[in-house]
């Protein structure tokens, strides 16, 4: 079909929503018209008609309403996606349609309403001024690490003193609970091995057995949770009859020459502090890049203020419950349950999924503004790097990303890592030392 001379109105209802009002003349619309019925009568089937020999009144007594319903739909999408093309409107999702049924020589109009990428004019995004923490390994540091180190190749042994249970202890337990004088299955067991202190069973159990001696039998009593899976137990008070069949204790190895032989990689004790030493302040780097990150984000969102789409919110947050759904489920959740606990974080998802747009939406005009691009070499190698990763060659997973859609996404990606370290070039970055143990650190 020849170009269309339709009139086309633009009106910007927010910065975020636009409307695009068009009247197509008549003349257009019954070029369109004929060109559907010439379709439609090369596959219609009308009794005593050969198809594509059937007469035009004779279809428009049979397919009126299709003919014109197709005909609307190919006047709408041709018209709508064409002024997007033209005008470079950044539409961000399906628009909203509002038409008038076709009338023979009148015009056709219709109105599309549809939320778009707001226009934004970056400020205040160079030299921004921040501190950076520089990562300092503290002799604290380095003598926590090295006692997680000592828990990983700690033995359990078998305890021969005349003593009574130990908060730390480790026990093999056998026990059965009664609920109101009655023995429930689900409630007893044998040989059951229980770390004193961890609080894996009912709150009050653990403590109970605090004191009790090698081969000694005594009774406890605990009250279930209201909150409890088993809504049976729930709130009920149960008697347990428990027998305390060893002790055990956890022996931590001592640091000396001897340790450094749970390793294939060291020859010494210092060779292995040194390592350690490495891989802390490796840690603290990493931490210490990611919290320079977030006050550069926190700068631009305090420098430039400007309304978002809903639509990209909401967005975002489908992608936050899908991927907090994927780690719950492959934590051994329950695939449903963990649907349906995601679903419920919507809420308190929205002002992190907030913050993710809008710092997108800055970066990429920034990236406009400065004019930086990711040329063709730069995408190639990111794609080399993830077939590295998969295992695969380059060519399958080109065609696989290309196939997805995922290779724009890809360069996008890319774009805004160049953003940002454009913007962390430009910054007036000043170093500090904060000397915190680790401990301290991940306490904050």
């Amino acid at each position: 079909m020849s170009d269309i001379s339709a009139a086309v109105n633009i009106e910007s209802i927010s910065s975020v929503k636009m409307k695009l009002s068009f009247d197509i003349p008549w003349a257009d619309v019954k070029s369109e018209l004929d060109a559907v019925y010439r379709q439609v009568g090369k596959t219609a089937k009308i009794k005593g008609f050969r198809p594509g020999r059937i007469p035009r009144e004779i279809l428009e007594r049979y397919y009126r309403r299709q003919a014109e319903e197709e005909t609307a739909s190919n006047l709408v999408n041709r018209q709508y996606w064409k002024t997007l093309q033209e005008k470079q409107i950044p539409a961000v999702t399906r628009p909203e349609i509002e038409q008038k049924e076709i009338e023979a020589e009148k015009e056709f109009s219709f109105s599309a309403t549809f939320e778009v990428e707001p226009v934004i004019e970056p400020q205040d995004y160079l030299g921004l001024e921040l501190e950076k923490e520089e990562p300092v390994v503290t002799e604290e540091d380095l003598a926590a690490r090295m006692q997680e180190l000592r828990k990983m190749f700690a033995t359990m042994e078998e305890t021969h003193e005349e003593r009574g249970v130990l908060p730390g202890d480790f026990v093999t337990i056998d026990y059965e609970g009664s609920l109101a004088g009655e023995m429930l299955k689900e409630l007893k067991s044998e040989n059951y091995f229980l770390e004193i202190g961890s609080n894996a069973f009912v709150s009050g159990f653990e403590d109970q057995l605090i004191g009790m001696k090698n081969g000694e039998t005594g009774s406890i009593a605990v009250k279930f949770p209201e909150t409890y899976n088993a809504s049976h137990l729930a709130g009920k008070d149960v008697a347990f009859t428990v027998r305390v069949k060893g002790i055990r204790v956890k022996k931590l190895p001592e640091i000396d020459e001897e340790f450094i032989k749970n390793f294939e990689r060291y020859d010494s004790l210092e060779a292995l502090r040194a390592e350690v030493r490495k891989a802390i302040e490796e840690e603290k780097r990493r931490r210490s890049d990611a919290e320079l990150e977030r006050h550069i984000y926190a700068k631009l969102l305090e420098n430039n203020d400007f309304e978002v789409p809903g639509s990209l919110v909401e967005l975002e947050i489908y992608h936050m419950m899908s991927d907090a759904q994927r780690r719950m489920a492959a934590g051994g959740m329950d695939p449903k349950r963990a649907a349906d606990f995601s679903f419920r974080l919507h809420d308190q998802f929205r002002e992190e999924a907030l913050r993710t747009v809008k710092v997108g939406l800055l970066l990429k005009s920034i990236a406009a503004k400065e004019a930086l691009q990711v040329g063709e070499d730069e995408l190639e190698k990111e794609i080399r790097e993830i077939a590295l990763q998969r295992d695969q060659d380059y060519q399958t997973v080109r065609v696989k990303l290309e196939k997805d859609d995922l290779i724009e996404n890809i360069r996008n990606v890319l774009l805004n890592r160049k953003t940002y370290e454009f913007l962390r070039e430009k910054a007036t970055i000043t170093p500090v030392r904060k000397e915190r143990t680790e401990t301290a650190e991940e306490g904050k």
